[in-house]
C-alpha cells in the first residue's frame, strides 16, 4: 500500500537546474523532503506500541471481555493516528501556499500573504525540544508583520534534518523557489 506522505515527490531530487518546479498538478500539496530518519525511527516505535496493544486486544477479546478489548482497540486506533500525524508532520507546499503542520495544529499561509521565505542563522530547538542550539532555520516572514515576528518552518537540529545539512540546503532551496514563484504570481 503506498503511503504518499512518507516519500517525498522524487522530482524534487530529479529536476533539471533550469526547471524549478518540475510538477503538473502544483494545486496538489506536496512536501519538497523526505521525513528524516529521527521522524520515521519515533513513529516506528509508536506503530510498535500500537501492535503489542493490538495484540493485547486479541487477547481480551478471547478471554471474554469485549468491553476491555474495544478499549484497547481504541487505544490501538488512536496510537496508529499519532504516528500517522507524527509522519505527516512539516512544510507542505502548493500553488495555494505554504503549508505547515505540526503533531496538534496545521497553519495555512496563502502566498499573497507571504512576504519572504529565507534561510537565517539563530538559536533553534533541538529536536523539538525546549533546549536550544545555534543553527539555521527556514524562517517565513508575513507580510504586514514584523521582520521579529519570524514563523520557523525547518530547522537544521528538527527531527527531518538533523546532521543532515545537504538535505536541509536542498529543502530549503526548494521551499524558497516556490516562495519566489507563487509571491510573484
Amino acid at each position: 500500500m503506498p503511503l504518499p506522505f512518507l516519500t517525498a515527490d522524487r522530482a524534487f531530487d530529479e529536476a533539471a537546474d533550469d526547471l524549478a518546479l518540475p510538477f503538473d498538478d502544483r494545486a496538489q500539496w506536496r512536501r519538497p523532503y523526505r521525513p528524516g530518519p529521527w521522524r520515521v525511527g519515533a513513529a516506528a516505535l509508536v506503530l510498535l506500541l500500537a501492535s503489542y496493544v493490538l495484540f493485547a486486544a486479541v487477547i481480551i477479546a478471547l478471554t471474554g471481555t469485549t468491553a476491555g478489548a474495544a478499549v484497547c482497540l481504541a487505544g490501538a486506533l488512536v496510537v496508529i493516528l499519532c504516528a500517522l500525524r507524527l509522519l505527516r508532520m512539516g512544510v507542505w507546499v502548493s500553488a495555494n501556499g505554504l503549508r505547515r503542520v505540526s503533531f496538534l495544529r496545521t497553519s495555512t499561509t496563502p502566498w499573497e500573504q507571504v512576504g519572504a521565505v529565507r534561510t537565517v542563522q539563530q538559536p533553534v530547538r533541538w529536536l523539538g525540544l525546549p533546549r536550544t542550539v545555534q543553527g539555521q532555520a527556514l524562517v517565513l516572514v508575513r507580510k504586514g508583520r514584523s521582520p521579529e515576528d519570524l514563523v520557523p518552518l525547518l530547522t537544521t537540529h528538527g527531527a527531518d534534518f538533523l546532521a543532515r545539512m545537504e538535505a536541509f540546503d536542498r529543502a530549503a532551496d526548494a521551499v524558497e523557489v516556490w516562495a519566489d514563484e507563487y509571491r510573484r504570481a
